[in-house]
């Protein structure tokens, strides 16, 4: 794994498994390396005709398909500069975004197509779309030149989508990429026989340098889906593919949890009082793991999980379930991951120990608590933000280590624990760091919850919670006429639920119901700064 630019990793891979599967739909069209590289070329040639060069910006908005990995190769093996956009993105903000990194071409599905501004498309030298890499529309004809990319040259512009501030453009090197590339090896080693189901947006960094070009680079092949990764979508895909490999976030296997094993044993008292005994709990949880492997085709050996934290109920599930999950911990601008626990080297609560040729400390610790802000220094940093150079300058330290701006401690084995956003960390009446995420992480493992939001309120804890109204109406749909009253009782329980398992500078006051979902960002994060505003008639 000693490539320096992303040209040399796609070379390699395109010579050494020319005739075996990259890539392809699942029950559509299938790829080899070489019929990649093809395509490859094919898109090269129409962005060089449209005057672009070696250090263009272009943007690629697409859905998941072979050829948004074809896109992106093109792009970058010709020295330009990719900029993947999460799809989820507003189309003004889309524009923006465009207008921004100042793409000269983009590359777009036709769902996608749609949302953009005539005014954008119009500024473009040219727009191909991703089905079937033919041209939209084309404003110039000039010849462009390209060239090999060094190391250092930025080969991806990522826009990120914060919970409280504009996208801003995290700019990836191809050191940076290649470097994390060979980080996973040494994690987790894959080959040629290994093949991906993926589920998760390629222009999220975490599935884009884990699901796309790591298997790229050793000859494992992946396999997309053409729709939402819903139930109905999901199961026989599974049972087609029979993947080895998988990325997730944890929604996906919390759900899972929540509906078909938690929610089985709390309907009535005598079975919650079953499940809460240890060793029945870990008997039922081992047949069930048993059933899950069944149903994920019976290969798999790889499940990674990142991108938020796990509810700790449901990891404890999936380790008694003896489940081969891996957990990974990072951010788009160290391209991602920093920190990682492969399967059977998990430890519940904690995202394993930092990755190889990577280093940590922790800053402004909390001399109780030994907490503090994890700062890293790694090949994969990004250069900086784009066009953003106080914003760069925020988040380095004097001597270069990055700022994740997360809340941390260290076991003794060097296994890393996040305790939340630094900027997110409530301030207690007596000085005490609360951490809202802890809390949250617990309110969102009752079966009735889907998703909640910690706030301070005159020097009190509110928890605002979205709950799971079909689940609820589902127990207690003899009892509709009263189901106001059933609320109350509810958020009492909830209420008594979470003090009972959290510390007691971090016990809720009072519990308020969020009748509509969170907003939320592209990459799935609760907008916070739109509900801490204001205060709010307190419930319980």
């Amino acid at each position: 794994m000693g490539f320096q630019t992303l040209r040399e990793l796609y070379l390699h891979s395109i010579e050494t498994y020319a005739s075996r599967p990259v890539s392809s739909m699942y029950g559509g069209e299938s790829l080899t390396y070489t019929q990649f590289s093809e395509r490859v070329a094919d898109v090269a040639a129409l962005l060089r005709g449209a005057g672009l060069s070696s250090g263009d910006k272009v943007a690629l908005l697409s859905n998941n398909m072979p050829n948004w990995s074809v896109c992106y190769f093109a792009v970058v093996t010709s020295g330009m500069v990719v900029v993947p956009i999460l799809p989820d993105f507003s189309g003004g903000e889309l524009d923006m975004i465009i207008r921004h990194a100042d793409a000269k071409a983009l590359l777009v599905s036709d769902k996608l197509f749609g949302k953009l501004s005539k005014e954008t498309i119009s500024g473009l030298n040219i727009v191909i779309r991703t089905k079937n890499l033919g041209v939209i529309s084309q404003h110039c004809t000039e010849q462009g030149s390209f060239s090999a990319p060094h190391p250092d040259d930025v080969a991806a512009i990522i826009y990120t989508s914060g919970t409280t501030s504009t996208p801003k453009g995290v700019m990836l090197t191809h050191r940076n990429l290649t470097s994390q590339v060979a980080m996973e090896y040494d994690l987790f080693p894959i080959d040629c026989q290994d093949i991906f189901l993926s589920i998760l947006p390629l222009s999220h960094t975490y599935e884009c340098s884990v699901g796309m070009l790591y298997p790229f680079a050793v000859g494992a092949s992946v396999v997309y889906l053409d729709k939402l990764p819903t139930a109905s979508t999901l199961m026989p895909a599974l049972k087609a593919v029979r993947p080895t490999v998988m990325l997730s976030v944890p929604l996906v296997i919390e759900k899972i949890y929540r509906s078909q094993v938690a929610a089985r044993f709390t309907k009535n008292k005598l079975l919650a009082k079953l499940y809460a005994w240890v060793p029945f709990r870990r008997l039922v949880h081992r047949v069930a793991g048993k059933r899950l492997m069944e149903i994920f085709g019976g290969r798999l050996r790889f499940f990674g999980i990142g991108g938020a934290k796990l509810d700790p109920q449901t990891e404890r599930f999936l380790a008694e379930a003896r489940f081969p999950y891996a957990i990974g911990y990072g951010l788009t601008e160290t391209a991602p991951l920093i920190a990682g626990a492969v399967p059977g080297k998990t430890r519940i609560g904690s995202t394993g120990p930092v990755m190889k040729g990577v280093q940590a400390r922790l800053e402004g610790v909390n001399p109780q608590s030994g907490e503090g802000e994890i700062v890293v220094l790694s090949p994969s940093t990004m250069k900086g933000y784009y066009k953003n150079p106080e914003a760069t300058r925020d988040v380095f330290t004097a001597d270069g280590w990055f700022r994740t701006k997360d809340l941390g401690v260290f076991d003794a084995d060097g296994y890393l624990y996040i305790k939340g956003r630094l900027n997110n960390m409530i301030v207690g009446p007596s000085g005490e760091n609360i951490y809202p995420e802890e809390i949250e992480s617990v309110i969102n493992g009752h079966f009735l919850v889907t998703d909640s939001i910690v706030k301070q309120e005159k020097g009190r804890l509110i928890a605002l919670v979205h709950f799971n109204r079909e689940e609820i109406e589902r127990r207690y749909h003899d009892l509709k006429e009263n189901l106001g009253t059933k609320m109350d009782e509810i958020k009492a329980d909830i209420l008594k639920y979470v003090n009972s398992k959290v510390g007691k500078f971090s016990r809720i006051s009072g519990v308020e119901e969020q009748p509509r979902a969170f907003e939320k960002t592209p990459t799935q994060k609760i907008k916070r700064f739109l509900y801490n505003k204001g205060p709010k008639k307190h419930q319980a």
